[in-house]
């Protein structure tokens, strides 16, 4: 029988990890630069959860008592409890802000606002304004359209009183986008003497406000920043009359005009223009509506612009080579040698691009397929699949164009790929291909051989340098074979294989893992030693925990690593005992997955690209590979350890959710993230 408090409610959860987010921010050992960034962090992933979960909560909340009874709780409690954790967090946001601003200025980085400016500097900014920023500015007077205008989400606007002064009856109220599409938001000023000087384009635009209203008889002009998040869950309609690509780009282009789930504002700002704007846009206390500071989409700031010495930033490390990849060697004969793992961003993405540079030219190679899901802004995995697809070898390219906020750049890749005669396989109907495989089959001594990648993150070398991946490449057969046929799957999708290595959603991994749970509950009724050490981005799925709460009953000894969402309550005395989990948050995003079980001393090893949440596990396809080298099993053993012993950026995970920092008996300082560099090098 289910206990009431078993799990943490998912959206409280992941409150709780994007506060790890802040305490980042407001650690004084982090470089003050860095701190900035992590709150420009924040602010993203809060953009994002209001976006998708909070709208997903809304949606629920009309379904009335059918919601509690699915969902084991009511939608309109939890959106009340989001509500006071968001204040809350919002207020220490502002005070981080403040702290950092000040250390900053203390350093000789002054973030400084229109009214701060000198004669010199007003005359550069006005300059600027005329050039760069005036003709991307449409102010709407309000008072005059019958329509108040549609908020764009992600935009930020500034709502605009203009009055006289000692006359209150004489004013006007106007809106104005802040162009940071087109637009820098951050304007480095002349230095002066060895002090640089900052402002953000909204205070360009509000120095010269009276310029842009010079044909107004008004003699006061104010501006405040306001912002609506929207809901931006895709709504794919079932008109088979359509193709898929056309259903995907009408579903984006729907997105910009999604119902509101946020409303921030500036707190300053003044009541009649604030109850005007509320009122004509028809905001109610249910859309979330949230006082902020006077700067909104605090994500920009995660792109703040490179200033200062090097003391202000982390320091940047050199990926390293990986010892069995050397310059000049090929990479096919190495890895009929031996499986090689790649552990990003320690080691360098190069070597994967290395790969698919001498398969594009190779005479011996046929073909190259891949799953892609999101890729670079300028893509050098791309650039390498048309190189190939020049050199005469077939392509094919499985591009997801449900992959969330990337649908737009994924049909703009998928596009120009088949632009270039590259065969393009939207996904799987019904299903979002969340697997990261590559296959490349070369003609070798009168016969075809498969070399495959399997890998935990995405084939984009940008998010390579600060993601931790475990990119595995292989020309073992038993993988290999796995991997083509999960790519007949995808070209004919009735074709469903049984697998006896891979393990894949939505066929096998939740039967797989449970099973593995289960062995191991075995070996503890035996009174064997048995364990489970396992890490991911989420654990959600009630299934899988109450598995876990039941190897915990049988003395499974539990380790996790989780990153962000965990609806499991560990060390609940008769549920739980034997369960510990713990968080890293550090310089470099954790975002491997990797499952270790002790199997009465044969240990098992696994990487995947599915966390354990419902989606991952039913409704997604996903890709998870066993480890067979013994070296590399002791190789991931080593960094899982490691990750343990981190008592510097780790946090406890517990019922409170209250981000305490982890202590260990050692007495030296570990840093897992910098061990993890210096074991690999």
């Amino acid at each position: 029988m289910k206990r009431k408090n078993q799990y943490i409610n998912r959206e409280i959860s992941w409150l709780s990890f994007n506060d790890r987010v802040l305490q980042e921010a407001a650690d004084p050992n982090v470089p003050l630069l860095e701190r900035l960034r992590f709150l420009g962090i924040f602010s993203n992933n809060q953009d994002e959860f209001f976006r998708v979960r909070i709208a997903t909560l809304k949606r629920l909340i009309t379904l009335g008592k059918r919601a509690k009874a699915t969902l084991h709780y009511k939608p309109k409690k939890i959106l009340n409890q989001v509500q006071k954790i968001v204040l809350q967090q919002g207020r220490k946001f502002e005070e981080i802000y403040e702290q950092i601003h000040n250390e900053l200025a203390k350093k000789g980085i002054h973030i400084i606002n229109e009214k701060q400016l000198n004669p010199e500097q007003g005359e550069f900014v006005k300059n600027y304004f005329n050039e760069n920023v005036r003709h991307a500015l449409v102010p709407i007077m309000l008072q005059q359209v019958k329509t108040f205008p549609e908020l764009k989400d992600k935009a930020i606007y500034l709502a605009i009183r203009l009055s006289v002064k000692n006359k209150p009856h004489l004013k006007q109220f106007a809106l104005a986008e802040i162009p940071t599409d087109v637009v820098n938001r951050f304007l480095i000023l002349p230095n002066i003497g060895k002090n640089k000087y900052i402002i953000l384009l909204d205070d360009v635009i509000r120095y010269n406000l009276r310029e842009v209203f010079v044909s107004f008889p008004y003699n006061h002009i104010e501006a405040y920043t306001i912002k609506v998040t929207r809901d931006a869950e895709l709504d794919i309609d079932n008109d088979i009359s359509h193709s898929f690509l056309e259903k995907i780009s009408k579903s984006v282009k729907a997105r910009q005009k999604g119902a509101p789930v946020r409303f921030v504002y500036d707190k300053d700002i003044p009541r009649d223009l604030f109850e005007f704007i509320k009122s004509r846009m028809k905001l109610k206390k249910s859309d979330n509506i949230l006082p902020g500071g006077r700067y909104h989409n605090f994500k920009d700031f995660m792109r703040f612009p490179k200033v200062g010495d090097d003391s202000l930033y982390y320091e940047r490390l050199k990926p390293i080579p990986h010892k069995h990849l050397p310059t000049g060697v090929s990479m096919f004969d190495v890895l009929r040698k031996r499986d090689v793992m790649l552990h990003y961003p320690y080691q360098s993405f190069t070597h994967f691009l290395d790969l698919l540079r001498e398969a594009a030219i190779d005479p011996y190679v046929r073909s190259i397929k891949i799953t892609l899901y999101r890729v670079a802004t300028k893509s050098l995995v791309i650039n390498a699949l048309i190189n190939a697809a020049k050199n005469g070898k077939q392509v094919l390219a499985v591009v997801e164009l449900q992959a969330r906020f990337d649908e737009e750049a994924n049909i703009k890749w998928a596009q120009q790929l088949q632009d270039e005669g590259i065969q393009v396989i939207y996904g799987v109907p019904g299903l979002k291909v969340h697997s990261k495989l590559c296959l490349i089959t070369r003609y070798e001594n009168g016969k075809l051989q498969h070399y495959a990648n399997i890998t935990t993150g995405n084939y984009n070398e940008q998010t390579a340098q600060v993601y931790a991946d475990d990119s595995l490449l292989t020309h073992n057969p038993a993988i290999t074979k796995e991997v083509e046929q999960v790519f007949e799957f995808f070209e004919r999708n009735y074709k469903v294989f049984p697998y006896k290595h891979l393990i894949l959603s939505p066929i096998a991994t939740r039967q797989k893992f449970t099973k593995l749970i289960e062995n191991e509950i075995e070996f503890a009724r035996k009174g064997e030693p048995a364990e489970i050490f396992i890490k991911m981005n989420s654990l959600v799925d009630e299934e899988m925990i109450d598995k876990l709460y039941k190897a915990s009953r049988a003395g499974v000894k539990i380790r996790a690593i989780v990153r962000s969402i965990c609806a499991l309550i560990p060390g609940v005395p008769g549920m739980s005992d034997n369960i510990e989990v713990i968080s890293l948050v550090d310089k470099f995003l954790e975002h491997s997955r990797i499952f270790i079980f002790r199997n009465g001393g044969n240990e098992l090893y696994f990487i995947s690209s599915a966390d354990w949440m419902t989606r991952n596990l039913d409704y997604r396809v996903e890709t998870g590979c066993p480890i067979y080298d013994k070296n590399i099993q002791r190789e991931l053993r080593q960094i899982m350890e490691i990750q343990w012993s981190d008592n510097t950026k780790t946090r406890i995970i517990d019922a409170k959710l209250s981000n305490r920092l982890r202590q260990t008996p050692s007495t030296r300082k570990i840093r897992a993230q910098e061990a993890i560099y210096e074991m690999l090098k």
